[in-house]
């Protein structure tokens, strides 16, 4: 399976961002949105096996290779949107479609409910709407936000002696993945500091959330997704809990449920292959 790809910087009027392009410059534009934490290599065995498509890969703001917000901005999911809808007029489509996993499937349907005459399909892998908050709990989770950010400047983020052993701490991370899956987003997502290697991503990811849509929220950009979309969920994912799967039963979505983890169309050849089958009919 070709990896082949392009690697591009897109200097959006409020930041610059890094991608990987896909695909025929004619093919059926897509943006592809990786989840927190991760980055457009979380696209390497999926993108090459999705065919027709012109897919731009995207690092989002403070991930892999793009850079990070100013001081005093924060990474509100909501904020992702006007970063991807930035990049869609930079190639100047008026229409596309977007593949979104985790995060990146949360940011594409905020993007399609807010915005549906932009957004011509979604393909969504373990992933619809975000941690929801209420009223009730706005004031002590906006506290606990600003005082992290008082306080992210005294941290550093970890150090790893070898590539391997940042490797084996990925694996371990938030929605487990696989070694090789772990090797390639390594690859894209470290550099060397002295004493070893530590991540790319801005420390400020870590920090809580200063606000919260409510559920009501939440569910009203689902419903006003106007076009087609599919959504994957694996076994072994995130969205595995009694709420979300009676949540993923009444979407007005076309749901397929795939054996894996998390990143089943990163982990192995088996996932990628399964999860393409679907997409290449459905994106097509």
């Amino acid at each position: 399976m070709s990896l082949a790809f392009e690697e591009v910087r897109l200097n959006l009027p409020h930041i610059e961002v890094a991608a990987h392009l896909y695909g025929p410059e004619e093919g059926s534009p897509v943006i592809a949105l990786h989840g927190w934490l991760d980055n457009a290599a979380s696209f390497s065995r999926l993108a090459p096996r999705l065919e027709g498509l012109r897919i731009v890969a995207l690092d989002l703001p403070g991930h892999g290779h793009s850079a990070h917000r100013p001081a005093g901005a924060g990474y509100n999911i909501w904020d992702y949107v006007l970063d991807v809808l930035q990049v869609a007029e930079q190639f100047g489509w008026q229409r596309f479609s977007l593949l979104g996993h985790s995060m990146g499937a949360i940011v594409s349907v905020l993007l399609a409910g807010a915005l549906p005459e932009r957004v011509e399909r979604l393909a969504l892998i373990d992933g619809v709407i975000p941690y929801t908050g209420e009223a009730d709990d706005a004031p002590q989770r906006l506290g606990a936000a600003l005082n992290a950010l008082l306080a992210v400047d005294d941290k550093r983020k970890p150090v790893y002696a070898t590539f391997e052993q940042a490797v084996a701490a990925r694996m371990k991370g938030v929605g487990a993945v696989s070694r090789e899956a772990a090797e390639r987003l390594a690859q894209r997502g470290l550099m060397p500091v002295p004493g070893g290697y530590t991540w790319r991503t801005d420390a400020r990811l870590m920090l809580p959330s200063p606000l919260r849509l409510s559920r009501a929220h939440a569910l009203a950009f689902v419903a006003r997704v106007a076009c087609p979309t599919s959504l994957v969920l694996a076994d072994q994912g995130l969205m595995t809990e009694p709420k979300m799967r009676e949540l993923a039963a009444k979407l007005p979505f076309e749901v397929h449920h795939l054996a894996g983890g998390h990143h089943l169309h990163l982990d192995d050849e088996t996932g990628a292959d399964a999860v393409a089958t679907l997409f290449n009919a459905f994106l097509r």
